[in-house]
């Protein structure tokens, strides 16, 4: 069975930084960041390809979030920028055979999210 788990949430000041990180247990797999903010659907963030070679990113944080992954830790961290209170959500972090992109039916395995708090 695979886990996956987030670490790295908590409370950020509006404009701070926050960094996330994400450990998925046996074979290396694409990985994503998404997030649920209250009363609203899940949303991509972000997604790693297995080699660390290829990256997608949500519009909504762009230039403000940075995902990259440690191969030889196993682990894939969010960097989060110029946080704003809109990005306050629980964030989760997945695991894909087949793709690092958006398709959220296509992430195979889901860690259980961490609440990541921006303050105005």
């Amino acid at each position: 069975q695979v886990h996956v788990r987030e670490s790295g949430g908590g409370l950020v000041q509006a404009g701070g930084s926050l960094r996330l990180s994400c450990v998925a247990s046996g074979r290396t797999y694409h990985m994503g960041w998404f997030r649920q903010a209250s009363g609203k659907e899940r949303e991509f963030l972000a997604g790693i390809s297995a080699s660390g070679g290829q990256t997608s990113y949500a519009d909504s944080v762009k230039g403000r979030f940075t995902i990259s992954r440690d191969n030889a830790k196993n682990s894939v961290s969010l960097q989060m920028d110029s946080a704003q209170p809109d990005d306050t959500a629980v964030y989760s972090c997945a695991a894909s055979k087949v793709t690092c992109k958006s398709y959220q039916h296509l992430y195979d395995y889901w860690g259980q999210g961490i609440q990541v708090t921006v303050s105005s």
